[in-house]
């Protein structure tokens, strides 16, 4: 159909003649079942509950059937014939599934006219990308009799919060790849909780860490009986407490015994103190923190940095806090990434000392003691991620309004802009440690099973990259 994309123009009834058609495509996402589950009311486990739908005949979610029915209805009313028309019946029938990722190609054929009642009946077909018919049947419509051109309306952009269902459809789709190389080898801190041993158990499961409890065996035995866990003769490397399994996992990295390390139920200082007293684990970089988050509001993954770790960076340290990002986005995927670096304003202000540090930083990239990346900053919060604040502030830069990593002036703003995203946003994140010679997932004694395993998978997909990293995992 050959219109503008802001412009929604109809058929006549006298337009349109047997044998006429219309065409419309669409891929199923699984935003777009949960958004039609919210709207309906139809949350039929078969469509939203994975575990359910695994044990039925399809194997797996499927679409709703009326999902496909409602494609239907929108070419039907936005083009063909379009403004004007007038549903009088429709008639189904449902011959295969539709899953998550099949293209839905939809199409109407005019089969005859009524000139007494302008009526116009049209036979429905959806197939899959692989030419399959999924839903077939017959449309019945009072066709317009005058010539309508309107502008397309403009919707609110519909964004659904559900960050632990964004985390596992991210862990889901990374699986694959990490296990296809086997299991990282992980030292899993003292794991003296449920949350903490869920997570490294699922991580197990999915084949993406080979763990090495480090705590207490009977502590440890006592959560997994009371979680109805089963430890499945995972090894245990015994010792007494928190502090213990802290400086045994870091003797355990530097042996290189394992090639990453999770933190599970003690305090971040505890670990990190045990792995800096190791030299072999150290690389000269300084070692910062990186969360990874997916915000229903933007259109990719973000990372911001550092939020847990360095409490008052220096420009030195900033600028190890920037290379250590770039290397866990260039490991996520994204060859260059823009690096925004964030202050209060976007101008250079004595004043201001993060915005001295911003536009140091940036003259570090442009002579080569920062590369893999194009930084630019200072630029505040909004001009950053949007792309219209920039505009507006008349800002022309590679990475203002579409920044992949965003460098914050010091820990506090920094962990207010992470808590932000997460409770105010519905953002789902997940997180790890980076610097020394083994990445580390880091989550809070907050974060649930799933945040966990994102952060170690977010830490195993780091390892991979890093073997051939100047900082990279021991060999």
């Amino acid at each position: 159909m050959a219109q503008a994309d802001d412009l929604i123009e109809n058929r006549t009834f006298d337009e349109l003649q047997p044998g006429q058609s219309a065409r419309l495509q669409r891929q199923l996402t699984l935003a777009d079942i949960q958004a039609f589950a919210l709207v309906s009311g139809d949350v039929n486990p078969a469509h939203v509950d994975p575990d359910y739908a695994e044990h039925t005949r399809f194997h797996g979610v499927i679409g709703h059937g009326m999902w496909a029915g409602a494609l239907i209805s929108s070419l039907l009313g936005t083009g063909f014939p379009g403004p004007g028309t007038i549903y009088l019946s429709q008639s189904l029938s449902f011959r295969r599934p539709v899953r998550v990722g099949d293209t839905l190609s939809v199409e109407l054929t005019v089969r005859d006219k009524d000139p007494a009642h302008h009526t116009v009946r049209l036979d429905c077909r959806v197939s899959n990308q692989a030419g399959e018919v999924v839903v077939d049947g017959l449309a019945e419509v009072k066709a317009p009799t005058e010539k309508i051109t309107r502008p397309r309306a403009a919707l609110p952009t519909l964004h659904l919060f559900h960050p632990e269902g964004r985390l596992q459809a991210w862990v889901d789709a990374l699986t694959p790849t990490l296990a296809a190389g086997g299991p990282v080898p992980c030292a899993v801190v003292h794991p003296c909780d449920e949350g903490s041993l869920r997570g490294a158990l699922d991580a197990a499961a999915r084949g993406l860490i080979a763990p090495l409890l480090v705590g207490p065996p009977a502590r440890i035995q006592a959560v997994a009986a009371a979680a109805g866990l089963d430890l499945g003769g995972l090894p245990v490397e015994a010792v007494e407490h928190s502090h213990a399994a802290a400086e045994r996992a870091a003797a355990l990295a530097a042996e290189g015994r394992v090639q990453m390390l999770m933190k599970g139920s003690l305090h971040t200082d505890e670990l990190m103190r045990a792995v800096l007293q190791q030299p072999r684990l150290r690389t000269g970089r300084r070692f910062s923190h990186v969360f990874r988050f997916e915000v229903p509001a933007y259109a990719k993954p973000l990372l911001v940095t550092d939020a847990a770790i360095n409490i008052a960076p220096t420009l030195a340290d900033k600028a190890d806090i920037i290379r250590n990002a770039i290397e866990l986005a260039q490991a996520l995927g994204v060859a260059q990434p823009r690096v925004a670096i964030l202050s209060a304003v976007e101008t250079v202000t004595p004043d201001i000392a993060s915005t001295l540090d911003a536009a140091a930083l940036c003259k570090m990239a442009d002579r080569g003691q920062i590369s893999g990346a194009l930084l630019d900053g200072p630029l505040a919060f909004d001009n950053a991620i949007s792309a219209e604040a920039a505009r507006i502030k008349g800002i022309v830069s590679p990475v203002a309004g579409q920044a992949d990593i965003l460098v914050v002036p010091d820990l506090e703003s920094g962990n207010m802009l992470a808590k932000q995203l997460e409770y105010l946003a519905g953002a789902a994140s997940c997180g790890v440690v980076l610097g020394a010679r083994v990445p580390i997932a880091l989550t809070s004694r907050a974060d649930g099973a799933t945040s966990r395993m994102a952060s170690t998978a977010l830490a195993a997909l780091h390892a991979r990259h890093g073997r051939t990293s100047p900082t990279g995992a021991l060999a």
